[in-house]
C-alpha cells in the first residue's frame, strides 16, 4: 500500500544566536536537516549548500535504490562544500551535519551524519532511528557511560563526523514505514536542553504543526541556547489531504520565515530585540531674508553642537570598547584581550589581557592579567587542543563582556580534545611497561611517539590535533 506525509518544518534563532545556521526542507517525497557550524557565518552557508543538493530528490519519481539517491546527493553536497571553501578561504572549518529521510510511498531510506537526530514515534512508542557520531556517544557505546551521563557530559557537542568538504561514509539504512507513524527530526537545539521523555509527551498530540511549535517553546524554555530545527511528518493515506509544496525553515527561509513565537512568557522573551534607533528629521522652512548675525550665530551654533555631539560619541565609544573583551589566537595560544577587534585610524583597539591554562581534564584556569607567559606552570589553551568545529569557531567568537568572555572558554573548553594517550617502547620496538615506568610523562611519551611515527602512536592511533591533544608545560 502507497502512503503520503503530512509534513511541517519550522526554525527558530533561540535566545542566544543572533543568526541561524540551520537549513530544512520538508516535501512530499523529502525530509532533510541540516546544522551548520563554523565562524564567519559559514555555517549557515555550508547547511544551505548540502539541503541545495539534497532537494533535488524530492522527485514525483524517487529512484529505486534510495540509499544510493541519498549517497550521491550527500557527496555533492560535500564537494559543494569543498569547493565553497576552495573559493572563499575565510569559510575554511565551515560544516554540517545531514539528517534525511527519502520516501516512496511504502519505506523510506536514512541518510545520517552528525548529531542531528531522527526519532519515529510508532504506537506511543519514541525511537530514536539515528546513532549520533560524537565522542559521549562512542562512550556509551563502550559502556563507559550511561545515555544519563552522556546528556549531561561536558563534552557531549564534540563531533566526530561532519560534512566538511572531506571525504566521509554517512550512516544509510532503510526503514519501514506503517500508516500513523510519525517522524521527527531535530538538531541539537531542541534535544539537548529537552528530554527524551517530554519531547515525546509533546510529539503524541495534535497535528504536525501543533506538536511542532510546541516542541519549538519548550526548547526555548529551557533557555534556548542554539537554533531550533524541526521537521515533523506523518505517514498518511495516500488519498488523504496533504501538502504538494516544499516548506523551507532556517537559512533556507527568508527573514521573516521563522516560526511565530508563543503568546508564552518564553515565546514573548525570544521576540524581544533592543528597539532600532529612531532618526529624527531636522527641517528648515523658509523664512524670508535674515540678518547677517542671525546667520552667523546659527552656523556657531550648529558647529558647537556637532562638536560637543563628536565629544559625546567619542567618551561613550572609548567606555564602550573598555568595557569590552575577545579571543584572540596569538603566538600559538588562545588570549583573552581587552577591547574590541580591530584598529581605528591606525590605532589598535585592544591589548593582551592574560592567558588561559587548560588541564588534563579539561579545566580552566585563567592566571593574573599581570604574570608573564614565561612564568607560567601550565598548559596555555591552543587552537590544536580543540575538535575541528569549536576550532572554527574561535575567529568568529563576539566581543563581550569579560564574564561572557570567561562563558565562551568554557565552552571552547567543553570541547577540548582528549589528551592523548600511548605505549612506551622498549629499544627494541616492543610494547614496554608504560611511560611511567620510562621516567616520562604520559603527554612527553605521547609526543616522542608520535614524532617517530609521522604524527600518529602506533601503539594507540592518537593523532594529536585530530582526535587528541599533546599537553606541554
Amino acid at each position: 500500500m502507497n502512503y503520503s506525509l503530512d509534513y511541517i518544518a519550522i526554525s527558530d534563532r533561540g535566545l542566544v544566536r543572533q543568526n541561524n545556521e540551520d537549513s530544512a526542507y520538508a516535501g512530499p517525497r523529502l525530509l532533510a536537516l541540516a546544522d551548520g557550524m563554523g565562524g564567519h557565518a559559514a555555517g549557515e552557508v555550508a547547511s544551505q549548500l548540502m539541503i541545495a543538493q539534497v532537494s533535488k530528490l524530492d522527485a514525483d519519481q524517487p529512484d529505486a535504490d534510495l540509499l544510493d539517491a541519498l549517497a550521491l546527493a550527500c557527496a555533492e553536497g560535500n564537494s559543494s562544500i569543498a569547493e565553497e571553501i576552495e573559493a572563499n578561504p575565510v569559510t575554511e572549518g565551515m560544516g554540517t551535519t545531514l539528517t534525511a529521510l527519502l520516501f516512496d510511498g511504502e519505506r523510506v531510506g536514512l541518510c545520517h551524519v552528525g548529531d542531528s537526530r531522527g526519532y519515529l514515534l510508532r504506537d506511543g512508542e519514541l525511537t530514536q532511528i539515528t546513532r549520533d557520531d560524537t565522542y559521549v556517544q562512542s562512550l556509551v557505546d563502550e559502556g563507559s557511560l550511561t545515555a544519563e551521563e552522556a546528556s549531561v557530559h561536558p563534552q557531549r557537542s564534540l563531533i566526530l563526523k561532519a560534512l566538511t568538504g572531506r571525504p566521509v561514509e554517512p550512516t544509510l539504512k532503510y526503514r519501514e514505514v506503517r500508516r500513523g507513524d510519525r517522524y521527527l527530526l531535530c538538531s541539537d537545539g531542541l534535544s539537548d536542553p529537552v528530554s527524551r521523555e517530554t519531547i515525546a509527551e509533546a510529539l503524541a498530540e495534535g497535528t504536525p504543526a501543533e506538536a511542532a511549535n510546541r516542541l519549538v517553546e519548550l526548547a526555548l524554555r529551557s533557555g534556548g541556547p542554539d537554533n531550533i530545527t524541526i521537521i515533523i511528518a506523518d505517514v498518511v493515506d495516500a488519498s488523504a489531504d496533504t501538502p504538494n509544496e516544499p516548506a523551507l525553515a532556517g537559512a533556507l527561509g527568508s527573514l521573516d520565515s521563522e516560526a511565530p513565537r508563543p503568546n508564552t512568557s518564553a515565546g514573548r522573551a525570544a521576540a524581544m530585540r533592543p528597539p532600532a534607533e529612531q532618526e529624527r528629521a531636522v527641517t528648515a522652512e523658509p523664512v524670508g531674508k535674515a540678518p547677517k548675525l542671525r546667520g552667523r550665530w546659527l552656523v556657531a551654533t550648529v558647529v558647537i553642537l556637532a562638536l560637543a555631539a563628536v565629544a559625546a560619541i567619542g567618551v561613550w565609544g572609548w567606555r564602550k570598547n573598555d568595557s569590552m573583551y575577545h579571543l584572540a589566537v596569538d603566538e600559538g595560544v588562545v588570549q583573552v584581550r581587552h577591547g574590541a577587534p580591530g584598529s581605528l585610524l591606525g590605532f589598535s583597539l585592544h591589548s593582551h589581557h592574560q592567558y588561559v591554562c587548560l588541564s588534563d581534564d579539561n579545566q580552566v584556569t585563567l592566571p593574573d592579567p599581570a604574570t608573564d607567559r614565561g612564568s607560567l606552570d601550565c598548559h596555555l589553551m591552543a587552537p590544536e587542543d580543540l575538535a575541528p568545529a569549536a576550532r572554527a569557531q574561535l575567529d568568529g567568537l563576539p566581543a563581550d563582556s569579560y564574564d561572557e568572555i570567561r562563558g565562551q572558554i568554557g565552552r571552547l573548553a567543553d570541547q577540548a580534545l582528549p589528551v592523548c594517550l600511548t605505549v612506551a617502547t622498549r629499544g627494541d620496538g616492543e610494547a614496554g611497561a608504560g611511560a611511567e615506568d620510562s621516567g616520562a610523562t604520559e603527554s612527553e611519551s605521547a609526543t616522542e611517539s608520535a614524532a617517530a611515527d609521522g604524527g600518529q602512536d602506533r601503539g594507540t592511533g592518537s593523532e594529536p590535533g585530530v582526535n587528541c591533544r599533546e599537553v606541554r608545560r
